[in-house]
């Protein structure tokens, strides 16, 4: 995710704009219509043609493609929105979570408090991973042999990391270290990981329809192809210019939408997961353990900070 301050002068935001990948696609895109639009403009010259488009009928078009553009870009930002709110309501239920279970439990119990603190954690880093590219088991914290063994062939992994927590609470039950009213307390703060678990996941498998999202890129192509026949009669060479800033705004909101409705990845404007379940861990183990984990290997160079 691009850091940035958000209000300096927004002129310096400008330099940086080539970091971008988003941006590099929508200069592409700008300069093969500049291009065409060229081609167009020096044939109508040397041919001696004329256009007889009604620049009234690109208004039009402009209007009802601006609808949809809007309409995409809100689609859009609401996703990308939605899962940092998810992964807001993680941090806050792990440290609760995590403090639940830091005063429920006896400053000696050293064993059992590591075990919370590792696998709350864990369940972050392999939410991070899962709405990813899968679950790497090397990534995860302190895990025993028993426990790499168990947890590698299954498929769902942040699911079967619950279950160990899950068991656990229970366990400590029926051990009478927790009393029914303390696994109930504790049972709501699991589950709500569970939640939040499933809200990413349908975040992250439930698209913007095929069919709408092929429809806006075809509207732009048509419409970016039509729209120098409709100016070259009014702005002659001018026109070339012209259309490749009308098509850098209308090709930039739609690949902006694009890159910021799959918020889970790795590109510059997804969400820094990885640096959120880092915080998370480093949080847990300081009110279970009052320590940091040994393992410190997040891989910032994923998310891009303007300075």
């Amino acid at each position: 995710m691009i850091v940035y301050e958000s209000n300096r002068f927004w002129v310096k935001d400008m330099v940086n704009f080539t970091r971008s990948y988003t941006m590099k696609k929508i200069v592409f895109g700008v300069g093969l219509i500049g291009s065409y639009t060229a081609l167009v403009c020096f044939v109508y010259q040397f041919y001696g043609l004329e256009s007889n488009l009604h620049s009234g009928i690109y208004s039009l078009l402009g209007v009802i493609l601006s609808i949809l553009l809007v309409f995409r870009t809100n689609t859009a930002y609401d996703r990308w929105w939605e899962g940092r709110k998810q992964w807001g309501a993680l941090v806050n239920n792990c440290r609760n979570y995590a403090i639940m279970v830091e005063s429920l439990l006896s400053a000696d119990d050293k064993d059992t408090r590591k075990f919370f603190a590792k696998h709350i954690a864990n369940f972050c880093i392999a939410l991070r991973d899962h709405l990813r590219d899968g679950v790497r088991t090397d990534a995860l914290l302190m895990l025993s042999s028993e426990e790499l063994n168990e947890l590698e062939p299954k498929k769902h992994k942040p699911n079967h990391i619950s279950l160990w927590l899950n068991k656990k609470m229970v366990l400590l039950q029926k051990s009478g270290v927790l009393s029914e009213a303390d696994a109930i307390n504790m049972k709501i703060h699991h589950n709500a990981l569970l939640d939040i678990l499933g809200a990413c996941e349908r975040i992250k498998k439930t698209p913007i329809p095929f069919s709408y999202a092929v429809h806006i890129k075809l509207f732009i192509t048509i419409y970016g192809v039509m729209l120098p026949y409709g100016m070259i009669a009014d702005f002659g060479y001018h026109t070339i210019g012209l259309v490749m800033v009308i098509f850098f705004a209308l090709l930039g909101l739609e690949l902006m939408a694009e890159e910021v409705e799959e918020p889970f990845g790795i590109d510059c404007n997804d969400l820094p997961t990885g640096d959120i379940a880092h915080n998370i861990k480093n949080n847990v183990f300081e009110i279970l353990l009052d320590e940091r984990p040994l393992k410190e290997d997040v891989k910032r160079e994923l998310y891009e900070k303007v300075h």
